[in-house]
């Protein structure tokens, strides 16, 4: 049976085959009974099985592959009424035990009334030669759980919400999830579930439910502090607070003060006086910065510094290595021996990695256990390579794990602590507070750690600020590398790093080095000869493959040289349609076999592996790789990230985004071969000094500016530092 309602076309009829499911996103692919005429259905349904009745909304659509198929938008299910229904549904194998044998002898047995016995008069199957009470009762368990999640699915379906969020919701509350919702639409927007605030607000809206009601204006300031968290803060102060909680939702101060006193009384909030003004925190960054602050003040305790001298060592290091420290690097050295906490820190050139494999050379003659890590894939490779050591990334090396909940856990922690009596960590401007505060957690008591980093780069893209809030705290010994090697001064990338950051223009002029000015009078000149550079001028004159060596990076994502554009106009240079390669829409996103990824946010659960056989999972905010392959039918494609391939469902792909070009906030971490940097907005404000000095550092054999000089001394001049709410610098004081 068809019809057109509204603008879709409704059919209905019973599920014949189920040719294709994914249980991760809920896609599947089946062929539907509609009075004799065999129709095949896409679409994210559920868990679907053979012999159930559905009434779909949808519509046609024709491939090349697989002909004419029926897009499903929404679904109605109901149970089979027919003995043969019944039978094919029962014998599908969706619960567990029950296969087509056992199912014909309850069909046989019961016919069409089948079903209402499995749920209401379970012990009547007991009936049947070979079924204990036992299981029979476990088979009604099953079925009425089933049931469960169906309907769970179909009630959220009005509101245009996926099944796969419908199994999360089913999850953490079973048979009563429908009821939490309709009692508080704004449970849906729990971390672990997911749905946006504006949606969940749509379905209050719907059912009736008061705007001034406090479950919505707790969600509201939950929603407007991890979004902000999403930006790097901590915590918000009060009154910036409460005024944009107030203004988003349209409600007053009062409701808001009734709001957030009853989300500090569930916990879900904390609130911290500092320096006369009120820090409003979501717990878990409260509980991190807290944690952070107690954890190193024992090891502080605890790190006497000793008497002695490691000049010897150092001696000895310099002698096997045939080198020559100088002052800053002894007294690095020294530091880092000598005391259970110390920060290593210092810019390009100044010879932070040969400090740190002196430090390295001394911990091993001194029979100690080290553990080396780094925040991503790359900087941790980068680490292996530079001190010939393993390295991890620290995800890895805390072994990650799940929790009852499939929150993130980490299998090292205060119980199961790390076995090293040293941890080092570099690029210590990438990790956020969550992660040291894991990282901490796992660092069994007398162990050092030595943190090693760059603290005029940019923070983590994660919330926090830690580097440079450890180094404000003043408690921790530091030690700042200032000067520039002769080798590393011949490096134009090096020098003109050195003066952005001690607020010097950067010289432009340059010919015959690694660091080259195009200027370009227009936006959109400047678009086109970044595009001109990638696709031919530097694989031309340099060898480098335009995927893997050459990093566009942008200090936004708007305007004819922002990223949304670059990568638009290089996906079409470098990656074109063949008619061959497969591709597939999400959002306003066209992906295509062969494209240049990046995933957008850590996502711990997807899996992985390797071409040696290993298998993991966790794919992190900033990987950057390249799609190898897609599955149209399963709705799968397969991702290469370095010696890494992950395979992400298409309903993933909200998590990536084109990465021809990406945001120097983005590329944190990692280095490339050449790096192109498009300035033309002089007045934006995204055009400040460590911007501009972050993206040049990422450069590790070529850097070239495109567009306006103007631009670059704007940056330059502009020493706003990346401002972030965080208040570890003071909880270290106290």
């Amino acid at each position: 049976m068809q019809e057109i309602k509204g603008n879709l076309l409704n059919i209905s009829g019973v599920v014949e085959e189920v040719i294709y499911k994914n249980t991760e996103n809920g896609y599947i692919v089946l062929d539907l009974d509609s009075n004799g005429e065999q129709i095949t259905v896409v679409g994210e349904l559920g868990d679907i099985v053979e012999g159930e009745r559905l009434e779909l909304y949808g519509s046609y659509v024709n491939t090349a592959k697989y002909g004419r198929q029926f897009k499903a938008e929404t679904c109605q299910r109901s149970l089979p009424d027919t003995p043969a229904e019944i039978r094919k549904y029962l014998g599908s194998g969706i619960i567990k035990g029950l296969g087509p044998a056992l199912a014909k002898k309850i069909v046989d047995k019961f016919g069409a009334d089948s079903l209402d016995i499995i749920d209401n008069d379970p012990l009547s199957l007991s009936e049947i030669k070979g079924v204990t009470a036992d299981r029979a009762l476990y088979i009604s368990n099953e079925f009425r759980r089933l049931s469960g999640i169906k309907n769970v699915i179909e009630f959220l379906q009005q509101y245009q919400i996926s099944p796969a969020v419908a199994v999360t919701l089913w999850r953490m509350y079973e048979a009563d999830a429908i009821n939490r919702v309709k009692e508080n639409p704004y449970i849906l927007c729990d971390e672990a579930i997911g749905v946006d605030f504006e949606q969940a607000d749509a379905i209050a809206e719907s059912l009736g439910l008061d705007k001034f009601n406090q479950n919505r204006v707790l969600s509201a300031i939950i929603y407007t502090l991890r979004r902000n968290s999403d930006a790097g803060h901590t915590c918000l102060p009060y009154t910036r607070l409460r005024e944009v909680a107030c203004d988003f939702i349209g409600v007053d101060e009062d409701s808001f003060d009734k709001g957030l006193q009853a989300g500090v009384e569930a916990g879900q909030l904390d609130a911290l006086d500092i320096s006369e003004k009120t820090y409003i925190y979501l717990h878990e960054y409260y509980r991190a910065e807290t944690y952070i602050a107690l954890r190193l003040a024992e090891m502080l305790k605890l790190s006497v510094p000793k008497i002695k001298d490691f000049a010897d060592e150092i001696a000895g290091v310099e002698f096997t290595e045939n080198i020559q420290y100088e002052t800053l690097q002894k007294a690095a050295i020294n530091g880092s021996l000598g005391n259970n906490l110390f920060i290593l820190t210092g810019g390009p050139g100044t010879g932070k990695t040969t400090t740190l494999n002196g430090i390295i050379q001394i911990l091993k003659r001194q029979k100690k256990t080290l553990a080396l890590a780094a925040p991503t894939g790359r900087a941790a490779k980068r680490m292996s390579d530079l001190t010939g050591e393993d390295a991890k990334t620290i995800h890895r090396l805390l072994e990650v794990d799940f929790s009852k909940t499939d929150k993130l856990a980490f299998k090292r922690n205060e119980r199961n602590p790390l076995k090293a009596d040293v941890v080092i960590i570099d690029e210590m401007s990438m990790v956020d507070a969550l992660l040291f505060e894991s990282l901490l957690r796992a660092i069994k008591t007398g162990a050092s750690l030595i943190m090693v980093g760059d603290s005029n780069q940019l923070p983590s893209v994660g919330a926090g600020n830690i580097l440079r809030d450890l180094i404000a705290g003043g408690e921790i010994p530091t030690v700042e590398l200032k000067e520039i090697f002769r080798q590393a001064a011949e490096s134009m990338i090096v020098t003109n790093a050195h003066d952005i950051v001690n607020g010097e223009y950067p010289y432009l002029e340059s010919k015959d080095n690694d660091f080259f000015f195009l200027p370009r009078q227009t936006e959109a000149e400047c678009a086109s000869a970044v595009c001109q550079l990638c696709e031919k001028r530097l694989p031309k004159a340099y060898g480098f493959s335009p995927l893997w060596d050459i990093q566009v990076l942008c200090p936004g994502k708007r305007g004819e040289a922002g990223t949304w554009n670059l990568n638009i106009e290089l996906q079409k240079r470098l990656n074109p349609a063949d008619g061959k390669k497969k591709e597939f829409r999400h959002g306003g996103h066209l992906f295509r076999e062969g494209d240049k990824v990046m995933q957008t946010k850590n996502d711990y659960d997807m899996t992985w592996s390797k071409d040696d056989g290993e298998v993991g999972r966790g794919v992190f905010n900033g990987d950057i790789g390249i799609i190898e392959k897609m599955d149209p039918i399963g709705r799968m494609m397969a991702i290469r990230f370095d010696d890494r391939v992950a395979e992400y469902p298409y309903d993933s792909a909200n998590e990536l985004d084109h990465a021809y070009a990406v945001t120097v906030h983005k590329s944190q971490g990692s280095e490339f071969e050449a790096v192109i940097l498009p300035l033309f907005e002089a007045n934006s404000r995204l055009y400040y000094r460590n911007l501009l000095y972050t993206a040049v550092t990422r450069a590790k054999k070529l850097l070239i500016i495109v567009g306006s000089a103007k631009a670059v001394m704007t940056m330059v001049d502009n020493n706003r530092k990346s401002g972030r709410f965080t208040n570890l610098r003071f909880m270290i004081k106290e």
